[in-house]
């Protein structure tokens, strides 16, 4: 229990960070975000848990794969915000929107024989 408590407070920390971060300088705080941080603790995590550097590579495998569709929320989001749309309301819809981007690329994926 202790180390999982561990995980969730320095998982935490980081995200904090970024928050904290942007808003003192939207630049710096986009830095930090941009920074795999996350998917390099999931990847130290997965492999501290069992050792299995197969589920590590095919874990970076797939992060690699799935960045492509998560940029349709940092594409969609801007847009719809500067257009005047409700922030909750654009959030929901690049969201959405990127949910959908992921759907396409898994399938897209799959047809060309990629299982992530």
């Amino acid at each position: 229990m202790l180390y999982a408590t561990i995980k969730v407070l320095l998982t935490s920390v980081l995200v904090v960070a970024v928050s904290e971060a942007a808003k003192r300088s939207a630049l710096f705080g986009a830095i930090i975000a941009s920074i795999p941080l996350t998917s390099v603790l999931a990847m130290i995590w997965l492999y501290i848990d069992t050792g299995d550097t197969e589920k590590v590579a095919r874990l970076a495998s797939g992060i690699f794969w799935l960045v492509l569709p998560s940029l349709v929320l940092f594409l969609t989001l801007p847009l719809l915000l500067r257009a005047g749309v409700d922030f909750y309301a654009s959030l929901a819809a690049s969201v959405t929107l990127t949910v959908g981007a992921y759907f396409a690329m898994i399938y897209g994926l799959r047809l060309a024989g990629i299982e992530i």
